[in-house]
Parts: structure tokens; sequence; C-alpha cells
């Protein structure tokens, strides 16, 4: 059978080793199997299997509440599908949140810049409409 260690573990999900004992010790993972000799931790590969699950997870920014329910859910497989279903979309919906602030963000921006090229270049109009574009900027940014 082969085995992983923590650094082979980390290395391959991204995930620092402290976080690896922590969600051992919250129980996301494990408990996984130590070296009788050593002590060391001793990942088989369906531990490495779930972990990149969660490192995927926790990449789209998935907090561990959330990834025990999704483990749980996998384990009762179709019967959860739905359940599965609405906490992925969730979760993509508040990526599409974040996405459309970036969005108002750069907007934001991009249409200050254009108000100092335009006072650099000593252009009074397009000064006067760069400013039009920034105050409907702010409104994108939910300041107001």
């Amino acid at each position: 059978m082969t085995t992983f260690t923590i650094q082979d573990v980390s290395r391959r999900s991204g995930l620092s080793e402290p976080t690896l004992r922590y969600y051992e010790d919250v129980g996301l993972i494990g408990p996984i199997a130590r070296d009788e000799r050593s002590g060391h931790r001793r990942y088989r590969t369906e531990d490495v299997s779930e972990i990149e699950i969660l490192a995927c997870l926790r990449a789209v920014g998935v907090g561990i509440e959330d990834m025990r329910t999704y483990q749980a859910n996998r384990s009762r497989g179709r019967e959860a599908a739905a359940e599965q279903r609405d906490l992925l979309l969730r979760h993509a919906e508040r990526v599409e949140a974040e996405i459309a602030a970036q969005q108002a963000r750069l907007v934001y921006l991009r249409e200050k810049a254009a108000l100092w090229d335009a006072r650099d270049r000593g252009d009074a109009a397009a000064e006067e409409a760069a400013w039009q574009r920034i105050m409907e900027a702010v409104v994108g940014l939910e300041l107001l």
C-alpha cells in the first residue's frame, strides 16, 4: 500500500502542513494512520483524494462547516444530490457577488486614472466627462 508523508500531501494539495493537521483535529480528515516507529502521519491514497477535494473547496472560499456538510452529503450519495447542488450554488452566488464588487472597483480605478490623465493633458472637457463617469462608478461601489 502506498502512503504519503505530510510534506508530500502538502505539496500535492497546496494545503500547508498546519492546515492538514488542523483539518485532522477538527475531523474533516482522518484520523490519519501513524508510522509505528516514528509516529509520523502516513496518508493513504484515499486520504489524499479527500484532501484534494477539500483543497478545491477551500480555494473557492467554502468554510469548514460547509466542507463538513459537503463531505456528509458525498457519503450519502444520490439522495443528497439536491443538497450538494444547493450548497455549491450558494457559494457560486457568493463568488458572483464578489466578482461584481471587484468589477465595480476596477471601473472606479480606471475612471479615476482617466481623470488624472485628462488633468495631465490639460483637457478640461475630458476631465469633466471623467468626473461624470466617476460619479456613476461610485454608485457601483455602493458607498452612497
